[in-house]
Formats: C-alpha cells, structure tokens, sequence
C-alpha cells in the first residue's frame, strides 16, 4: 500500500478557489494512478474571511498547518484590503515562521510558441533558481519617520547572515548534484553592496566541496541582461530574496508567462509549502477563465517533494504534452478553454499515460 499524505489547503483570494480545485482534482487523480492517498484540510483565511471575521492568519491555523505535510496555496490579495496585509500575514506569516528557507523556482520552456524570445526553443530554457526566502528586505527592520512631510525618512535593512547564505547555497549545490546538472550561477550585487561579498565568499567556500560542478558568478543586472539574451547559458542559480524575486519573474516570462509558473517554499524534511506565483486576479474570480496549469505545476512539485517522483514527472510530462500540442494553445485566461476544461485536458491525458 502506498503512503497516506495530508494536505493542508488555502484557496485564499479571487481565482483561488477556481483554480485549487483543478489542482487538487490532479492531485487525487495522480493518488488513484500510483497507488497513494490525501487527506486535505482547507482553510478560509484570505480577504472575505478578513472582511467578515477581522482574523488575518492566527497562530492556531499555522499550528495545523504545520502537522501536515504539504501545504497548498492557491493565490492571495484583494484591492478591497490594504495592500500586502494579506501578503504579509498570511504568505510571509508561513515563510518566515515555518522557516521556509528555500524558494525554488523551476524555469522551463515547454513549448516554443509560448516564449517571446525570438528563435529560443525548449533545450535553451531550462534552469532553476534558488531563491533565499527568510533574509533580505524582506524581514521588515525598519520604518518611517515624519511620514507625509517633506521630511519623511524610510529606511528598510537588508539583513543577510553566514547561516542563511550558506544554506541556500548548500541546497543549491546539493539539488544540483542530485539533478545531474552541470553548472551553478551565483546571483547578487557586491560591486555595490559590499557586505553581499558574503554570498561570494561562501559560494567559492562551500563550491570548493563539489569539484564536478562548474562555478559562474554574475551581477544581478547583467544576469537579467544575459537571461533574456542567452538563456542556454544558465542551469542552476543562486540568488538572494530581493533579487530572485525579481529575477524569477523574469525567468516566468520567458517560459511563456506566469500561467504556467509555480514555486516551492521549502525547508527540507519539513513541511513545506507550493504556490503558483501568479496574483488573485479577481477581476477573473467566479468565471471560470483563469488557467490552472500554474497550481497544477504547484501540485507537481509539491509530489517531488514529498517523493511521489513517478506521480510528479507524470504530471509534468502531461503538461509539456498539452502545450507542445496545443491543445491547451496559451497560458492566459483569454486561451479560449475554460479553467475546468484544462482541468478536464489534465486528467484524461493523465490517464492515457496510465493506461
């Protein structure tokens, strides 16, 4: 008998709902094939929970989440809500206390006629970037001073430390290996930003512990220079928050947008947590447009993860085949097909490969 997972879920804001029950039709339709099964508790938080409780994320429901061993999100943010309240709590409330440490962002072109790059075709575009996810900008020391006046002062802290640093680039090297990829790119700024030689100086510290793989480092501006211009030159990459959140955004549009681009929020051997990294579009919610593939591609990774290897790379491979195909012809909510027919496309193509 195969393994038993729970899965805590959350739907959150605008096409969430939509767009997670796609995933989680995957997902048990994966479980059916390969023989293991899921348990899914959902959780309301998000902006109609807000709006009709006052209740942001409470430590009791990131205590649940935690006795699970995946957690599912689907999108979070509401213009009717301050922004990044929600963001803050919830997403950065997961992060930063579960200590998420690992943002991993595959990159991958499936099909050609997605990439807006001229005469880039899928073997060029096939990279993952190591995104540190706790540290940075993005700890929020920091504040402002005489707001609204002439006068006013902000100021935000970038705060990297040894064992931060060491552990993303530790993963980094190690999924490297363990992927049988051949290159790692560091990514940061310490022409500038002096203290960030810290990245560089443990990146050819702990680099010194795996001779197979080749080293490269860049400045984050000539890294999106050279991503968009060769994208065949990158394999693996190594980034700090700040700039691999901008740097990952970039890598989405090159593989075909953000409908189809998915992310892990991961501390190995913990629980963890899987997104598409797209917004709650709710201009779209309750019509049954948005593309699904994204979350789907979440559900992906989040079955590597817990190592359900044959479920994740059927699903991955159903998702190159639908796009090389064309039967799913774009990634946006105007492809023509309706959330729960790509959905529809996902399943039975699923269950040609089983047969």
């Amino acid at each position: 008998m195969g393994k038993d997972y729970s899965i805590a879920v959350l739907p959150g804001d605008g096409i969430g709902d939509e767009i997670v029950r796609e995933g989680l039709r995957v997902l048990q339709a994966a479980a059916e094939i390969h023989g293991f099964r899921v348990r899914t508790t959902h959780f309301p938080h998000g902006a109609d929970h807000y709006l009709e409780t006052g209740e942001l994320f409470p430590d009791s429901a990131l205590a649940e989440c935690r006795d699970h061993d995946a957690i599912l999100v689907g999108a979070i943010g509401d213009p009717r809500i301050e922004v990044g309240l929600l963001e803050r709590a919830i997403i950065g409330g997961i992060r930063f206390k579960l200590d998420l440490y690992i943002n991993l962002r595959p990159i991958r072109l499936y099909a050609e006629h997605l990439c807006p790059l001229k005469g880039k075709k899928p073997e060029d575009i096939d990279m993952l970037v190591v995104r540190e996810n706790t540290e940075s900008l993005y700890v929020g020391i920091g504040g402002q001073f005489k707001r609204g006046t002439p006068d006013e002062v902000a100021l935000a802290e970038m705060v990297m430390t040894r064992k931060g640093v060491e552990r993303a680039v530790r993963y980094a090297f190690e999924t490297a290996r363990a992927a049988g990829r051949k290159k790692i790119t560091l990514v940061d700024k310490a022409n500038a930003i002096r203290p960030q030689d810290l990245w560089t100086r443990v990146f050819e510290e702990v680099g010194g512990e795996y001779p197979q793989l080749e080293r490269d480092h860049m400045y984050i501006d000539a890294a999106t220079m050279w991503m968009v211009k060769n994208p065949e030159d990158f394999d693996v990459v190594v980034v700090d928050n700040i700039f691999g959140d901008i740097l990952t955004d970039l890598g989405a549009m090159i593989q075909g947008g953000l409908g189809i681009a998915a992310s892990g929020n991961i501390h190995p051997g913990r629980v963890s947590m899987f997104e598409p990294i797209h917004g709650s579009a709710p201009k779209y919610r309750g019509k049954n447009v948005a593309n699904p593939l994204a979350t789907i591609a979440a559900v992906q990774m989040m079955l590597d993860f817990l190592g359900e290897t044959e479920a994740a790379q059927g699903i991955e491979r159903t998702i190159e085949h639908l796009l090389r195909s064309k039967r799913i012809p774009g990634l946006s909510a105007s492809s023509g097909l309706m959330t729960d027919e790509i959905g529809d496309l996902v399943l039975g193509a699923l269950g040609e490969q089983a047969d």
